[in-house]
């Protein structure tokens, strides 16, 4: 296991199980050691089997990774409409925030869990923007790249987020008899910072 995911591991042995009232909660990731940085973003290890740059995650099964931490996190950082930035790795927790709150805006009127995969999958497989594109929603948080090579290199990162996030999801917005959770499905309406993506 690196040093920097021990560091992590640690880090969150503090993690409450309650949330505490006014706090915004940051990446554990954000003070990774030798991890590759795309547009001021952390290319960090998940536990995926889907195909792209990020590296394979060697933590124990206990441990979190990005994707796991911003499903944790995602109830409580959804209420705030400011988010200091405190590393690379809180940008890409910005992110998938944002992408999660998607998903669940997306599939706020399905009734199976059939038809949310089907909906998570569409929006998994289109193309989306990043940054240097003009659409691209998170222009002041996330800076531009410095070439093809770095944009090409952020698009297929977050397209292998964004496909890995969309696959656990759909486990939770869903209960065991394929109908939604509307603890989850409750959240489609909030905004993160005020923005979409």
């Amino acid at each position: 296991m690196s040093s920097w995911i021990l560091l992590r591991t640690r880090q969150y042995s503090a993690v409450p199980t309650s949330f505490a009232v006014g706090m915004v909660y940051h990446s554990a990731f954000n003070n990774a050691q030798g991890a590759q940085q795309v547009c001021g973003c952390y290319v960090l290890p998940l536990r995926t089997e889907t195909r792209g740059p990020a590296p394979i995650f060697d933590g124990e099964e206990k441990d979190r990774d990005i994707v796991e931490e911003a499903l944790f996190f995602f109830k409580a950082n959804l209420f705030f409409r400011n988010f200091e930035v405190q590393g690379p790795a809180d940008r890409v927790l910005i992110y998938l925030t944002l992408f999660i709150q998607k998903c669940i805006k997306e599939m706020e009127k399905v009734k199976t869990k059939a038809d949310g995969q089907k909906i998570l999958h569409s929006l998994t497989a289109g193309d989306f923007p990043v940054p240097g594109e003009s659409n691209f929603p998170l222009g002041g948080i996330v800076p531009a790249p410095k070439g093809t090579d770095e944009q090409n290199t952020f698009r297929a990162y977050f397209k292998q987020l964004r496909e890995e996030t969309a696959k656990r999801l759909i486990d939770r917005v869903f209960l065991p008899d394929g109908s939604p959770d509307k603890f989850w499905m409750c959240f489609s309406k909030k905004k993160f910072l005020n923005k979409t993506l």
